[in-house]
């Protein structure tokens, strides 16, 4: 049996005896080396590799590749494939010059020596870029065994935190105010200070008591700084005032520490239990849940008993007389289902928000299920984009039965609209940040080849599948309504001020965007300050109770709206579910102004261009729920209730 066959055998019986491993991640076993040389049927491996990742900063929406800022590198090497998702989020994950061998301490060890001449202006131009990415505090991020090196210290109420990264520096400003890191130093006026020197510490347990194997279930890390090789003297200075060389020696000390409490299936808790404000995001999270249950539960109580009254008072009327002596919703039965304007419009933006819910409900799912933890890099986005692209078959679908339920004739330009429009506002904006970032050189720039990928999952899956959907919804029979229309519209009366379309709309968005800014808090936490996101079941009961809120909220805008005899509610229904995207949209810009620190035109116009794309699709997934809830509830009122 092979090395490779016997860790599968011993994962899937470790995954039996000791509990849940998460999906597609098997773990690693380690050995020393002279253990290793012995053999004695030991499946392990004593070499460790570290792995450096993209570096980013809270101050800066560009991320930059390692190599970018002319650390220690190795050349001979190649680097690890990177799935879809990774790519679309700038990962860049590449061997280091850091190698370590289990259990065997080093202390002080050179990697390399930088030497910078200020007179040459090519080293100028790398210094300068260096001192930028600490004057931005630009992170590190380091890998060992598919988990983050982290750097814990404490924190306000002598609480621990534990980045998954590290500065390269810190500045003393001209006036003598240290920032960031530069607190815990000595220093002098308008100074950087780089760190050169890490200490590691990479704790590990033993597969078996007694046993050779192990696995890694921690690697911390602190950084340092020292001028000398020996890693002695003054912290390393690059006073913004110097000429001529200037030589900067990085250095490592890795120790081994064993750990029998920690397993190997529980090694990243430590680092999600420590995330800042972790009890308050479980304590708001579960108030809002409350507060929208309850709220929903009022609103589907209110809506039953009174339209329960109103359907038993229209059953009980016998003559035609008092018929016409009543008002309300059922006087437009001969309306409800005229074609709205503007359907071909419609009906296309229901079919893209189809394929986004849908797209939505399953990866949430599959998040829940642990497949798309943060341990399994770039899972999220590839399972989000891959959904999409397959699931353009229903987008084609709904939005040709619905446009054919509208009366329209013009299925070619309805087909070709559901595949291109949206999809082609999100790429053009996407591609225009693109190019912003392929000018300033930033990592996150997505290379010629995966966009000629993505273009290719485009036209040649994502668009015959919706061509697909379209042909089996132009061929069903059209839906088939409850009652006639009549030919002549009805007159609308004077609307009130709150049943007017614009303040419906308006006040339809406040109670979903009510249930969710709490998670939208954490969510752009994740995306723009770099914060790890794992609440998923969370995040997924917070999908579902949004699902239910727009739809109760819709359904009693528009129960309004018919009494009053107005028969429009398919586009208001729309939006004002959708509205909450409006909603978004201007959190979005407040959380930019009271909570980021990002400075730089480059990283403003690539933050609300991003913003601009995720709205979009918050505004047609939140719409089509909206819609079809309004769809169902009038369906079954004028279904129910006799016509005659």
């Amino acid at each position: 049996m092979t090395c490779r066959a016997m860790g599968a055998r011993r994962a899937a019986l470790a995954r039996l005896a000791l509990g849940f491993y998460l999906p597609g991640l098997a773990p690693v076993s380690f050995c020393e080396e002279k253990e290793r040389q012995r053999g004695a049927g030991l499946c392990c491996t004593s070499e460790i590799e570290l792995f450096v990742n993209r570096l980013d900063s809270v101050e800066s929406v560009l991320p930059y590749e390692y190599r970018a800022f002319d650390f220690c590198t190795v050349e001979s090497e190649n680097r690890p494939s990177e799935n879809l998702g990774q790519v679309l989020f700038g990962e860049r994950i590449e061997p280091s010059p850091y190698k370590f061998t289990f259990n065997v301490k080093k202390q002080c060890v050179p990697v390399c020596t930088k030497t910078y001449n200020t007179n040459n202006q090519e080293d100028k131009a790398k210094l300068d870029f260096l001192k930028k990415g600490m004057l931005l505090n630009y992170q590190h991020h380091w890998i060992v065994d598919n988990m983050p090196v982290t750097w814990c210290y404490n924190v306000e109420d002598k609480q621990k935190f534990c980045n998954p990264g590290f500065p390269i520096g810190c500045y003393v400003t001209g006036s003598g105010q240290p920032k960031d890191a530069c607190v815990h130093i000595f220093s002098t006026q308008d100074t950087f200070y780089i760190f050169n020197h890490v200490n590691i510490t990479i704790y590990y347990h033993k597969v078996e008591n007694d046993g050779a194997e192990a696995r890694l279930v921690a690697a911390k890390m602190e950084p340092k700084s020292f001028k000398n090789v020996d890693c002695s003297g003054p912290p390393m200075d690059l006073s913004n005032k110097f000429t001529g060389e200037l030589k900067i020696p990085y250095t490592y000390t890795v120790d081994f520490v064993e750990n029998k409490e920690i397993r190997w299936a529980s090694r990243w808790d430590y680092i999600l239990e420590s995330m800042p404000h972790t009890n308050i995001q479980w304590f708001s999270i579960m108030n809002s849940l409350v507060i929208v249950l309850f709220l929903s539960g009022m609103v589907a109580m209110i809506m039953l008993r009174t339209l329960h009254k109103d359907i038993a008072r229209y059953n009980q009327m016998d003559s035609v007389e008092d018929a016409q002596e009543e008002f309300g919703w059922k006087l437009v039965h001969g309306d409800i289902f005229r074609p709205p304007r503007k359907g071909m419009l419609l009906s296309v933006f229901l079919g893209s928000g189809t394929q986004i819910f849908i797209m939505t409900f399953i990866t949430l799912f599959l998040a829940c299920l642990g497949f798309l933890s943060p341990a399994n890099r770039g899972a999220l986005m590839t399972c989000a984009v891959v959904l999409w692209v397959l699931l353009g078959a229903p987008a084609g679908y709904v939005a040709a039965r619905l446009y054919k339920s509208f009366g329209g004739e013009k299925w070619k330009t309805n087909v070709l609209l559901t595949a291109f429009l949206c999809p082609g506002i999100v790429f053009t904006d996407f591609f225009v940040m693109n190019l912003i970032l392929w000018g300033e050189g930033s990592s996150a720039a997505m290379p010629f080849g995966t966009l000629v990928a993505i273009l290719a999952l485009w036209f040649c899956v994502s668009v015959p599948l919706t061509f697909v959907g379209a042909y089996f919804g132009f061929k069903k029979r059209g839906i088939e309504h409850p009652v006639r229309t009549n030919q002549i519209p009805r007159q609308i009366p004077e609307q009130s001020f709150y049943t007017r379309p614009l303040p419906g709309i308006i006040m339809g968005g406040i109670l979903p965007f009510g249930c969710i800014f709490i998670q939208l808090f954490f969510i752009l936490n994740s995306i723009w300050s770099h914060q790890m996101y794992y609440m998923f079941g969370f995040l997924f009961l917070v999908f579902i109770i949004l699902v239910i809120t727009c739809s109760e909220a819709t359904i009693l805008l528009c129960y309004f709206h018919l009494c009053a005899e107005d028969y429009h509610w398919q586009w208001r229904s729309f939006l004002t579910s959708g509205f909450t995207a409006a909603y978004f949209l201007v959190y979005a810009i407040h959380y930019f102004f009271s909570k980021l620190q990002i400075t730089g035109l480059a990283s403003t116009i690539l933050y609300f261009g991003y913003t601009m794309i995720m709205a979009l699709i918050f505004f047609l997934f939140t719409g089509t729920i909206g819609f079809f809830a309004c769809f169902w509830f009038v369906t079954k009122i004028y279904s129910v209730v006799k016509v005659d």
